[in-house]
């Protein structure tokens, strides 16, 4: 697999937002967003090649129960399902994976959590979500939508709503863009609208950690 880095801090979203946990985050990406926070790491070329025993290795060493698969796009590599199935059977618990929903989640194997990061028209990448995987949702997994301005809230609202989300899932998640919304408006129009989803701030960027 080509992993760009591995590391441990503080899971800063999701609904487990807050505990510790190690992170496995691979190279390249199928989509180029705005506001992405790794950017490096969208080039498939970058980093180094790792092999699934190897990368479970480091998981048991790092004594850290909950483990997350990020990348740039972990579902781009063939190799992730098996990375997600070893690290559940070395006890993780959480196993995350998050992507941004272009590719087929039904891969993911039962009792990992898919975190399915929708991105709206804001994003430059509205439109990548595969339509398959409202389907493939399962209620232990997660839908964010990271909001920067009252269209993409809209937008994201009318998505949530039209698919009956926060019935499919364990939690619907909206998220300011750093630098371009206040988390303080998003509560505000979310309250304004009873929406029935998640206030979700990024807990690393307001620690300053990874």
């Amino acid at each position: 697999m080509r992993v760009f880095e591995i590391f441990t801090s503080i899971q800063g979203e999701t609904s487990w937002a807050g505990i510790p946990c190690f992170f496995i985050r691979l190279a390249g990406c199928n989509l180029s967003c705005e506001w992405c926070d790794t950017p490096r790491a969208r080039d498939a070329r970058v980093g180094q090649e790792q092999s699934v025993g190897v990368l479970v290795g480091h998981y048991r060493q790092s004594g850290i129960r909950a483990a997350m698969v990020t990348g740039g796009e972990p579902l781009m590599q063939a190799e992730t399902p098996a990375l997600l199935a070893s690290l559940l059977e070395a006890g993780a618990a959480p196993a995350l994976v998050e992507t941004n929903g272009s590719f087929d989640i039904g891969v993911v194997p039962e009792g990992a959590v898919a975190v399915v990061d929708v991105k709206c028209p804001g994003s430059g990448a509205g439109g990548s979500f595969l339509p398959v995987n409202v389907e493939r949702l399962r209620r232990t997994d997660e839908v964010k939508f990271a909001v920067a301005d009252r269209e993409d809230y809209e937008w994201a609202k009318a998505f949530m709503m039209r698919h009956d989300l926060a019935v499919r899932c364990r939690a619907v998640l909206f998220s300011p863009v750093f630098g371009r919304l206040e988390g303080r408006c998003l509560a505000e129009w979310m309250v304004a609208d009873r929406l029935p989803a998640r206030l979700q701030i990024q807990l690393h960027r307001v620690l300053g950690v990874p």
